[in-house]
């Protein structure tokens, strides 16, 4: 048995494990403590991966050599492709996935990897000596020593759970708080607040009546999360199922808001906005007849279902009479009501953008405990902690993603230069560069730096490279062919589409929104010849690629003029550079937000709130620009 690590990673969520293995992949001897080794990345509310941005964090996460997208391939019992009616830069995948399958997809993969260990116990004190993290000592009285420490303890940290005017301590249903933690960094001097979140009730899929709800099939095309081609769920499809509230849902709810935790004072804390609880939802859209509710499985084999849009802190009796009045939930039996949970969580301005912590050398934050909420934020800040762990005490430059690189980057730089008042989560809308950020190009973006870090295998990065040499030659192909106009109008004219007068080419021809490669090779042999020699396992992905390069080419270079300029901001560096107090021409709360936040660029300054153009203008003219 071995007591000292290079890396210790506190907690076994979406984050931790994603810190875990990529930090013993890179070379550091880890290990990863968690209270229960059997509930590794357990989904704690739904079983789902993906979504609005948040399926665009996972193709980043894969495409820079984690886990997270092919363990939930592997685990998927439904896949879809969101927002197909906008553009590419909104289209989002979204898996759902068998809980089961989930945690021993991953179970797998930390058991197989090569220098990562687990001890299962609770983290309740950080050693550290001269400003610097040294180890962890656990409730079992065991004292581990480390170079570096990846925090990640979700919501566990103090951890309240509410059912009604029940009360009851935990991390998550039937697990116990960690304790000691919050305390200690406090008297070191952290900022820590609290938030909350919320689960629903799960359902007996044997007692709901499935006539009286829409089905929702999923998609069974050539996308998927990871970008390795030989991954893939062998596990049955099965449907979600759309239900509406009602005014009877309602009325029981009216009725039993003076008992919920949120609204009679017993939460003090800020829950989630864009995923509120029933309750929330109605009082904050009085005027709203109806909600509407998906009925999710948690499983390939498993009767439990879950309700997503029901989430509720409301006591257990209300909730079940409110269910009953969904015409086709009155029958339904409830393996366990919705909850609502509090815990701790430290304000992300403490950080670096390489989430390392401002006050102690080598200690890395990451997930929920930095305020953000979801599997998908929580991984993403996991895979750059552990890659920024191990390059810490390798006394290497630390890893940072900008802005227009990756969501990853978005995600980090507002955490760590906005801070939050609310529990975080991703949206496309956060990204002033969203149309260079797409699912469909993560790969080209990401996987040569995961390749330079040591990450990304040699298998991905070479996958990666044919692809996007493919790509290049389909859209080559499309500037240099000729199509005739005898040849196209006939099929042009049946398809109700205009018709050319004179030979164009195929790239032009293109740009058409009606127009897709795949409907152009029914009518262009060549075209058609051309996409069959096209590698047969990825063909489908590398022809959406090429459409979206040439529909999307100048929307494409606009932005990556724009993002260049910016960028030129990200390169000036004021870390260190400034006494802020002293530089009176700045407002007021310029100088005390510069002063409290101590920005890495001039970039990074530019987006602190209350930092005007003209304070911007003033470090400009003070550098000697």
């Amino acid at each position: 048995m071995r007591f000292d690590y290079d890396v210790i990673v506190i907690g076994a969520g979406h984050a931790g494990c994603e810190a875990a293995c990529a930090a013993a992949r890179l070379g550091s001897s880890t290990l990863l403590i968690t209270m229960d080794m059997n509930k590794i990345a357990q989904m704690s509310c739904n079983p789902a991966v993906g979504g609005i941005a948040k399926g665009q964090i996972v193709r980043e996460i894969d495409a820079l050599g984690g886990q997270m997208g092919i363990v939930t391939d592997r685990s998927s019992i439904q896949f879809r492709m969101l927002n197909r009616s906008k553009g590419p830069a909104m289209w989002s995948p979204r898996s759902q996935s068998d809980r089961t399958r989930f945690i021993e997809n991953w179970r797998k993969i930390l058991d197989s990897t090569p220098q990562l260990f687990q001890w299962q116990d609770s983290a309740t004190e950080l050693v550290v000596e001269d400003g610097m993290v040294k180890g962890v000592k656990t409730a079992f009285g065991v004292t581990f020593q480390a170079k570096a420490v990846v925090l990640t303890a979700g919501t566990f940290l103090n951890g309240l759970m509410h059912v009604g005017q029940v009360q009851v301590e935990g991390g998550r249903v039937s697990e116990p708080a960690s304790r000691g933690i919050t305390e200690q960094l406090v008297r070191l001097g952290f900022v820590s607040n609290r938030m909350k979140t919320g689960t629903p009730v799960r359902l007996d899929a044997r007692t709901i009546d499935y006539s009286l709800a829409t089905r929702q099939d999923g998609e069974q095309d050539f996308h998927h999360f990871s970008f390795l081609p030989s991954v893939h769920s062998d596990l049955k499809q099965r449907p979600c199922w759309i239900v509406y509230t009602n005014d009877e849902v309602h009325q029981v709810l009216r009725e039993g808001l003076p008992y919920s935790p949120l609204y009679n004072g017993q939460i003090q804390s800020v829950g989630p906005r864009y995923c509120p609880s029933i309750e929330t939802k109605l009082v904050t859209f009085p005027d709203k007849d109806s909600h509407q509710l998906f009925i999710e499985p948690e499983g390939e084999t498993t009767q439990e279902m879950y309700l997503n849009g029901f989430s509720s802190s409301m006591p257990w009796n209300v909730q079940v009479e409110a269910i009953s009045k969904i015409p086709a939930l009155r029958n339904a039996q409830i393996y366990r009501p919705g909850y609502a949970i509090e815990y701790d969580f430290f304000d992300p301005r403490q950080l670096n953008h390489n989430l390392e912590t401002k006050l102690i050398k080598n200690l890395f934050f990451a997930g929920q405990v930095n305020g953000t909420t979801g599997y998908e934020e929580a991984a993403g800040q996991g895979l750059i902690a552990g890659i920024n762990a191990h390059l810490s005490i390798e006394g290497k430059e630390p890893f940072v993603l900008q802005r227009n690189e990756a969501y990853i980057g978005v995600l980090i730089d507002d955490l760590v230069t906005k801070g939050v008042d609310e529990p975080y989560r991703m949206f496309t809308s956060r990204a002033e560069h969203r149309i260079l950020l797409r699912q469909d190009d993560a790969d080209m973006r990401l996987t040569p730096l995961g390749y330079k870090l040591g990450l990304a295998t040699q298998e991905r990065y070479d996958l990666m490279r044919s692809k996007q040499q493919q790509v290049e030659d389909l859209v080559q192909f499309a500037r240099d062919f000729s199509v005739k106009a005898a040849l196209i109008n006939p099929s042009l004219q049946s398809a109700g589409l205009q018709t050319i007068k004179q030979g164009v080419k195929l790239y032009d021809l293109l740009l058409r929104p009606q127009l897709t490669i795949s409907k152009l090779a029914e009518f262009i042999p060549s075209l058609s010849a051309k996409i069959d020699s096209l590698e047969n396992e990825r063909r489908d992905e590398i022809v959406e690629a090429a459409e979206i390069k040439i529909k999307y080419h100048g929307y494409i270079q606009r932005e990556e003029m724009i993002a260049d300029k910016i960028g030129r901001l990200e390169k000036l560096n004021i870390k260190g550079k400034f006494d802020y107090p002293s530089i009176l021409q700045l407002s007021t709360e310029a100088r005390q937000k510069l002063e409290k936040i101590n920005p890495e660029t001039i970039g990074q300054a530019s987006r602190i709130p209350g930092i005007s153009p003209s304070d911007i203008n003033i470090l400009l003219v003070l550098m000697g620009r």
